[in-house]
């Protein structure tokens, strides 16, 4: 393997593990929310509490996706 394959495959590792990671954080996100809506199910603060965590969800998504299409993925 001549040292261009081998940065790419290096950089294809790299990104395979930054999506992993935001999988892994979308799915904690996703638990995090879940357990803040059961606890303060009847307060009004469940909302301001989730509203961050949503939005962080929300952009780990459009990172992901870009990373399924570069990985053919979807």
């Amino acid at each position: 393997m001549n040292s261009s394959e081998n940065n790419s495959t290096e950089y294809a590792t790299f990104d395979f593990n930054n999506y992993k990671s935001l999988v892994s954080a979308e799915i904690e996100l996703i638990q995090r929310v879940f357990e803040i809506r059961q606890n303060f199910s009847n307060s009004s603060d469940s909302e301001r509490l989730v509203e961050p965590i949503l939005k962080r969800i929300s952009k780990i998504k459009f990172e992901k996706l870009l990373f399924e299409q570069k990985f053919n993925l979807i």
